[in-house]
């Protein structure tokens, strides 16, 4: 899931991903693509599904419940054992389908947790998000950091990499270099941070925690691979922090609302996405309240009153 971007403030990206509906495209060795025919302004041409393995496999990220997708997996794995189903985070066009696929193969369901907001709902506050999010998923097996989850040839570390969303995860085939960097990294735009379901604060310490790794490459969950990763994640960061200048500039100007600051941020922007630009400000605000940069009466929300701190 994508969020609202000046480019000119944004790392290097990469809109020539052919989505291939349906098909299993190999992108490595023993590593299958199938998109789901989802597109949309926050999935771009669809939700990446990956099949890692040759005989005994592990899906990441099933998708959503659609009945295409699904008989496009199965055309895939037929013939080939399935021992996991790795979720990266429960929005709904990553979760929903690991039940099915887990009721047609019998394989084990493994995530970082449940659904969760990155902090509790403040008083009349609503999540914007809030049906977007899979609130049924329960994995079979949590994962920790540097959890392992092994089949015939191949080997996942659980990167835990919240911010996008509190419970997301990433997964390391460690010994080919290679990252399944879901919504926290994707080569086409930048992740939407949108509390209460994600934190800045979290955002940007799973950057560095992914700086301090040494891969060759990602594949996320939208779009295609990041070939760069270490350079791409500078740029991630420095667009992160150029947009929490950018705030703090507004309300040095006299801007006290996020309204007003996100006129003037995003006026390059498609207004109908004010809204989700809205929530990514709210996002570094609330990272800002936290660090004492900024002040403002009770916890920081969308209708708050801002000052520098």
């Amino acid at each position: 899931m994508s969020a609202p971007r000046d480019r000119a403030e944004a790392p290097e990206f990469d809109l020539s991903f052919e989505p291939a509906h349906g098909l299993a495209v190999p992108v490595a060795e023993h590593v299958q693509r199938i998109t789901v025919n989802n597109p949309g302004p926050f999935t771009f041409h669809g939700t990446n599904s990956y099949i890692v393995g040759d005989k005994s496999v592990c899906v990441i990220d099933p998708g959503p419940q659609d009945e295409a997708h699904f008989s496009a997996l199965m055309k895939a794995l037929a013939g080939r054992e399935v021992t996991h189903i790795a979720v990266s985070h429960t929005h709904k066009d990553h979760s929903p389908l690991a039940r099915r696929l887990k009721a047609e193969t019998g394989a084990i369901i493994v995530a970082e947790g449940p659904y969760r907001p990155a902090r509790p709902l403040h008083e009349g506050e609503a999540n914007p998000f809030a049906e977007s999010s899979d609130l049924d998923f329960v994995p079979d097996v949590t994962l920790a950091e540097g959890d392992t989850v092994e089949g015939d040839g191949w080997r996942l570390t659980a990167i835990l990499t919240p911010g996008h969303t509190a419970n997301h995860v990433a997964f390391g085939l460690d010994e080919r270099g290679i990252v399944f960097s879901a919504d926290h990294v994707m080569a086409w735009a930048t992740s939407i941070v949108a509390p209460p379901d994600g934190a800045m604060g979290d955002y940007m310490a799973s950057l560095e925690r992914l700086l301090l790794r040494d891969d060759r490459i990602y594949f996320p969950g939208h779009g295609g691979p990041v070939k760069e990763p270490a350079a791409f994640l500078r740029g991630l960061r420095t667009h992160r922090r150029m947009r929490e200048r950018a705030v703090l500039e507004r309300i040095r100007a006299g801007d006290r609302l996020i309204a007003e600051m996100v006129r003037v941020i995003y006026a390059s922007t498609d207004p109908r996405l004010h809204g989700a630009a809205a929530l990514s400000v709210l996002a570094h605000l609330e990272d800002l309240v936290e660090k004492g940069e900024v002040a403002t009466d009770g916890p920081a929300r969308l209708l708050g009153v801002y000052r520098i701190g």
